[in-house]
């Protein structure tokens, strides 16, 4: 029982952080609170639909999606590289561009539906209860981890540049990611972890955790 409730709150942990990367979207751009909450409610109800697909969807595709987004995760690096170095350019002319450019970075995109689909996999198994429902345990995670980050990034103060100083940021870190998560499935392959650790399940979205903090950190440092 401990560890199941380990492994649930652990995921749920790591769901909330990875809400971040939409949070620091939302709270260094200067997009309005209407749209911000429309991008929360989307995240919700997104993760409701992936929720009810877990019972339609057999685990075995697992790893072809997995295949699948490791490409789209070198797309999306170079695109979040590219958006952040236009962002700081347009704001050093005196354009601000952040209400188009944090669509880069906040919508969702096929890195954050192949996590979110996987953590709702993970959790109905764990939990043994119906997909709809962890759909929007997961969805009332991610809302709350978008709407309470967006609020304490503006708190803070920061400029569509720290916008674009974080996409850079993130974009090289979705490249290391996506060197890091195939070797992790391979691994798996080759039986050098423990397979019956369920809790290493969670690994690849931790990582991606551990990225996200990484990148904000690199971030504050580089702005002190």
């Amino acid at each position: 029982m401990s560890y199941v409730y380990a492994a649930v709150v652990g995921i749920l942990i790591g769901i909330f952080i990875f809400g971040l990367k939409t949070g620091v979207g939302c709270g260094f751009s200067t997009v309005r609170k209407r749209d911000i909450l429309i991008l929360a409610s989307s995240y919700f109800v997104i993760s409701i639909i992936l929720g009810s697909l877990v019972e339609i969807v057999d685990q075995s595709y697992i790893e072809a999606i997995s295949n699948l987004g490791m490409t789209l995760h070198v797309f999306i690096a170079l695109v979040l590289i590219g958006a952040g170095i236009y962002t700081q350019k347009k704001w050093s002319c005196g354009h601000d561009v952040s209400k188009k450019t944090f669509l880069v970075i906040s919508v969702p995109c096929p890195v954050c539906l192949t996590a979110l689909f996987v953590s709702c996999m993970i959790l109905a198994s764990t939990l043994e209860v119906s997909g709809w429902k962890v759909g929007v345990l997961v969805g009332f995670v991610f809302f709350i981890s978008v709407i309470s980050s967006t609020w304490v990034f503006r708190k803070m103060k920061r400029t569509p540049e720290d916008l674009g100083t974080t996409m850079m940021f993130l974009g090289i870190f979705y490249l290391l990611g996506a060197m890091i998560v195939p070797a992790y499935i391979k691994a798996k392959k080759l039986n050098l972890v423990l397979s019956s650790g369920g809790e290493f399940e969670i690994i690849p979205l931790l990582v991606f955790t551990i990225f996200i903090i990484g990148g904000y950190a690199l971030n504050n440092i580089r702005g002190q």
